[in-house]
């Protein structure tokens, strides 16, 4: 898994609207890559919302927060609908199929998708502060919120 000080270089995913999220765009924010396993799933739904609601925070902390999962644009597209994510971006890992999620080491070969993680970067594109969850565990997203406010 990647671990913190190591640089992530940039990469090209679409979201769940069907435009390009370039990494590069966002240099001078901090960006926060929440990896979660599948769509359709109560545990991955409960942590994309959690994100959607503390967008605001996020924000005002100079904090981009994305959402990614192997799953196709369209089906992230729904999914999104679905449970009314509007702000959030979700980004779609699916073909080349979980290559994002396999370059930081975040691929599970065994299951064909990533396990469910948070990488924070800083405005240059190191990852800050990575952490790796049990597949059924919900992340405390505000646990990465009182690291942003502290460093």
């Amino acid at each position: 898994m990647i671990k913190v000080s190591e640089f992530v270089e940039d990469f090209e995913l679409k979201d769940h609207r069907g435009k390009e999220f370039n990494l590069s765009e966002y240099r001078g924010k901090k960006v926060l890559l929440s990896f979660h396993p599948l769509a359709w799933t109560p545990v991955c739904a409960k942590q994309m919302q959690d994100l959607e609601t503390r967008y605001d925070i996020f924000t005002r902390l100079n904090t981009v927060v994305v959402g990614i999962s192997v799953d196709s644009t369209f089906c992230k597209k729904a999914w999104a609908e679905t449970l009314g994510i509007s702000k959030i971006r979700m980004l779609s890992d699916f073909w080349p199929h979980g290559a994002l999620a396999k370059k930081l080491g975040l691929f599970r070969e065994k299951d064909g998708f990533s396990q469910r993680a948070n990488v924070l970067l800083d405005e240059e594109g190191t990852a800050i502060f990575t952490k790796l969850y049990d597949i059924p565990e919900l992340p405390d997203i505000d646990e990465i919120i009182d690291f942003i406010e502290k460093h």
